[in-house]
């Protein structure tokens, strides 16, 4: 083991007791490289196997390769034989584990069904491959198949991603099925072509698009994946998602997908549990292999064929579709052999106790090495609500790898917030360090909520604060206390958190907004209903209702943030806390911040040691354009005044402060 100290516990002394651990980490994953690579050239050339496995039309011929060790025997069957097993698409065995077969081009087309006809000692039944490219279902036994794609013409890419990696991650959270106003599943086509604009409109530069591997459950909002390497058909055809990434990348986006590497569905015929006729082909035998609280399967991540599977999928969607990398999900999951559920993570020693499935976290770092090596301004997001040291640090450093992590614990602070505390017992002290509260070797992604907080069962935080109002108060003519106090908080909300997330921001579709709606998709119990699993935009746009000065308040809010640059510089600097007043501004930048949580109380003469100069109001949560109340001129010039004082910016600020608003205060350029 090298004598030479990981850069993450140089960081970060209280890791000092877990060095060797660390060390161990580093070393396991290397043996696990050397492992896998044996004569390759790097891990990149080893995570290819989608270009060997799966069935492709190659040198003037189709050729169909699988591996599933357990089985005596493998036939195809489909449209080209009437489904039943031929000697003509049975594939030979090499001794290995491993099936081939050679077909004629003639012998099968473009736009044809099959499956795989399987036989293993006591069983045998029908597998959708594993590497398939596209399955679709029938529309009438509602079962699954794979279909043979090939179109006669390549796509024709015709844009380059422009957004560099040294730029923040603006992630607008997308999910395509449910992005439509209509009560249906939508379409890549009609993503690429209504709601790319709007989010590009929006000042987002990051689409997180969920749901896009193949799952048989809508309604598991795409984390149930049934086939790694296919494309959700529910949407439309590769070539039409490669246009929605095309067109993205032409309007100055980024598009990162969510992939799922922590479990699969348990499904058999359109899944890969119980494959070859075991459980333990790619996942753990036994109750290790079942993830009871998600009843799904979990991988062997110690199997040199598991992580060949899984790495050359990382590469797959980067290369084939050009994404610009992932949100790696349920990542704590895969750290913990207890999935890391009903712990507390209140001790470092919480993630070195042994409880820590050793292989994932290799395989975790492999995974990041693959995927930047393939395109260095990839970006790579981990969901993972334990606090990991090293998460988001590099992989030489003796981290993960990730570039960065979310700020999972935010959005349960908000919640709890507003849930347990009346508005004038709120303490702004306590804000401010739950959301600066973060490591500094790592980047983190901040956000107020996601889709798991607008999820049928739970509340978005437009819910929790005005409720039932929102159907009956939200027109401009309404007076409302419980509207206005909603409206309000909902903008100091996300201005707190995005000017203190650090590295990056993140959005669900429609949150920007006040969409008022729970996210509900179609099932039994709501009489199989799209009404909850779409988004009313038209709402945005509504002159006569009050979400439209929501809408664009996001919109100047990410437009100041991204013309300052303030994410250069992660840091705020307090400059007043008043938990009698409730008041807190900070320094981030060039910038100045002014929250007044008071519910009733406004101030007059709020003093604020700042650098010297003259000032103007950039931002004003209070504006009437913003469904305010307009108690401030956004005109008004603020010259500082010089002090007899020993603060390091001995130059004073005053300003009157209405009740829940928040001030944003840039120097003039002039």
């Amino acid at each position: 083991m090298s004598d030479i100290r990981p850069q993450l516990v140089l960081n970060d002394p209280y890791l000092e007791p877990f060095e060797e651990v660390i060390r161990g980490r580093n070393e396991r994953a290397d043996v696990m490289r050397s492992n896998l690579i044996q004569g390759q050239e790097s891990l990149l050339s080893f995570a290819q196997g989608h270009k060997h496995f799966g069935l492709h039309l190659d040198d003037g011929q189709w050729r169909f390769r699988d591996w599933a060790p357990n089985l005596k025997s493998m036939c195809l069957i489909g449209d080209f034989n009437e489904w039943k097993r031929t000697d003509e698409f049975t594939c030979r065995e090499d001794g290995v584990g491993c099936w081939a077969l050679d077909i004629p081009k003639e012998k099968i087309s473009h736009g044809q069904l099959y499956r795989l006809a399987v036989e293993w000692e006591g069983g045998e039944g029908e597998r959708l491959p594993a590497w398939v490219r596209r399955v679709v279902q029938d529309e009438n036994d509602k079962s699954y198949s794979a279909q043979i794609w090939s179109p006669a013409d390549d796509y024709v890419w015709l844009n380059e991603c422009s957004v560099d990696s040294s730029e923040p991650a603006l992630i607008y959270e997308a999910h395509v099925g449910m992005a439509q106003e209509e009560p249906k599943v939508g379409s890549y086509v009609e993503f690429r072509d209504h709601i790319l604009p709007r989010i590009a409109k929006a000042g987002y530069n990051t689409i997180q698009l969920m749901a896009i591997q193949e799952h048989p459950y809508y309604g598991s909002f795409g984390y149930h994946v049934s086939s790694l390497f296919a494309v959700s058909s529910r949407f439309g055809t590769p070539e039409e998602l490669k246009s929605l990434v095309d067109e993205a990348h032409g309007l100055g986006l980024r598009v990162i997908m969510d992939i799922v590497h922590s479990h699969a569905v348990k499904n058999e015929l359109e899944g890969i549990s119980c494959y070859d006729g075991t459980k333990h082909q790619f996942f753990h035998d036994g109750a290790k292999g079942d993830h009871q609280a998600w009843d799904s399967r979990c991988y062997d991540y110690g199997k040199p064929e598991v992580l060949h599977f899984l790495l050359s999928n990382c590469r797959f969607w980067l290369e084939e579709y050009r994404f610009d990398g992932y949100r790696f999900d349920g990542v704590t999951s895969m750290l913990y052999n207890d999935h890391g559920l009903g712990k507390a993570f209140g001790s470092y020693s919480d993630y070195f106790d042994g409880n820590q499935d050793e292989d994932a976290i290799a395989y975790l770092k492999l995974a990041n090495e693959v995927i930047h090596e393939f395109n260095s301004k990839a970006l790579t997001v981990a969901e993972e609500m334990s606090g990991m040291p090293g998460l988001a640090t590099h992989v030489d450093e003796g981290g993960l790898g990730f570039d960065y992590r979310l700020a999972m614990g935010v959005p349960d602070f908000w919640i709890k917030l507003i849930k347990e505390k009346q508005d004038q017992d709120w303490s702004v002290s306590q804000i401010f360090f739950e959301l600066t509260n973060k490591r500094k070797d790592e980047k983190v992604i901040g956000y107020v909520e996601s889709h798991d907080q607008a999820l049928v069962g739970d509340q978005t935080i437009i819910f929790r604060l005005i409720g039932k109002e929102m159907y009956e108060s939200m027109s401009k003519g309404c007076e409302s206390l419980v509207v206005d106090r909603g409206l309000a908080l909902h903008k100091m909300i996300r201005l707190f958190t995005l000017s203190t997330c650090g590295h990056g921001y993140l959005n669900f579709m429609g949150n920007e907004f006040g969409h008022p709606e729970w996210i509900d998709f179609p099932r039994e119990g709501n009489n199989w209903s799209h009404h909850h699993a779409r988004r009313q935009w038209n709402l945005r746009g509504a002159e006569n209702l009050r979400y439209k000065g929501l809408g664009d308040f996001d919109e100047a809010m990410l437009k100041l943030f991204r013309e300052q640059k303030l994410f250069i510089g992660p840091d705020c600097f307090m400059l007043l806390s008043d938990e009698d007043k409730q008041i807190l501004s900070f320094r981030r930048g060039e910038l100045i911040f002014v929250f007044n949580f008071h519910p009733a109380e406004s101030w007059t003469d709020v003093e604020l040691f700042v650098p010297p100069g003259d000032y103007i109001l950039a931002l004003d949560t209070d504006q009437a354009t913003f469904e305010g109340f307009d108690r401030l001129d956004t005109h008004q010039l603020y010259k500082t005044q010089p002090q007899n004082s020993q603060v390091f910016d001995p130059h004073l600020l005053r300003c009157y402060l209405p009740a829940r608003t928040a001030l944003v205060f840039a120097k003039t350029s002039t």
